[in-house]
């Protein structure tokens, strides 16, 4: 350590991972950065990086160690070499980025704690725009103690850094908020055939989506309960959703109405409204108008 700062370790530099790292440089601990193309390094040779031979090599040198690799596969390799290296010589806390399947941090942070590894998952959201501006969202599962010895160099590059629970939450977390984002890629997809059948320009659709989004704070703005059991009467949200559904399934229906003029399958949008109601917590209603 230096000045009572840890010295970061980032193996990774990918699309996601260099920008992270650069916003590192500076770190007053120090940083060691390792990718097995040295191409990925070159960029940092004049930012005072330590620039690593190994993965070992960062293992022995770093205090907190952000992983920033492809798979499952790949995490593992790199965590047990980290272990390896690090044994016996200090404690060390090693941060997974990537975004693995839900058993696999729990079961390597299990194998590596006897040679004194600390590893929490913690990935990230947000996407290489988030990266290069420090605005990534970071999800992270492991102890209180582990989560509160990262969060300055992880604010670096992150400006939201939430704890969920024991290490695997983070990713838990991950695959929730990614399930949102790749169904809805899907639903944007349809919401394509159908602007695309009427004659409509898609990327002017699109500017409005986005810009409509930036502004109500899109899928999210309806996740601010802290279940999804039915509301409990009186609920303050009863009468908000309340009226959310009301417009939401007019809006479903005129746009199943137009889909069904113009020969548009529209699966997403039936099923959505099927389950628009119960989605929000309100209860079911035989005749609903909208």
């Amino acid at each position: 350590m230096t000045g009572g700062h840890p010295v970061v370790g980032f193996i990774g530099l990918g699309q996601i991972g260099a920008p992270m790292a650069n916003r590192l440089t500076g770190w007053p601990g120090g940083l060691v950065l390792y990718d097995v193309r040295p191409e990925a390094m070159e960029p940092f040779a004049a930012s005072g990086a330590t620039l690593a031979g190994s993965v070992a090599e960062v293992g022995r040198k770093a205090n907190i160690i952000s992983v920033m690799v492809r798979d499952d596969a790949q995490v593992a390799d790199v965590v047990r070499e980290i272990a390896r290296a690090a044994a016996g010589l200090r404690e060390v806390i090693v941060a997974v980025h990537s975004t693995i399947r839900a058993d696999t941090a729990p079961a390597l942070a299990a194998e590596v704690r006897a040679a004194g590894v600390e590893l929490i998952d913690a990935p990230v959201s947000g996407g290489a725009p988030g990266a290069q501006d420090g605005r990534l969202a970071v999800m992270i599962g492991g102890s209180r103690e582990g989560y509160e010895l990262c969060r300055e160099p992880f604010g670096c590059w992150a400006d939201l850094i939430l704890y969920f629970g024991p290490v695997g939450a983070g990713t838990r977390a991950k695959l929730a908020r990614n399930l949102l984002h790749f169904v809805s890629f899907t639903a944007a997809a349809e919401a394509q055939r159908l602007a695309g059948a009427a004659g409509l320009d898609l990327r002017k659709l699109g500017k409005v989506v986005r810009h409509s989004d930036a502004v109500t704070g899109g899928p999210g703005a309806i996740m601010v309960r802290s279940s999804t059991a039915p509301l409990a009467a009186g609920d303050p949200l009863a009468g908000i959703f309340e009226h959310v559904r009301q417009l939401g399934e007019k809006d479903l229906r005129l746009a199943l109405e137009l889909g069904a003029e113009l020969g548009v399958d529209l699966p997403l949008a039936e099923l959505a409204l099927l389950d628009f109601g119960a989605g929000l917590g309100l209860p079911a209603v035989e005749d609903h108008d909208g």
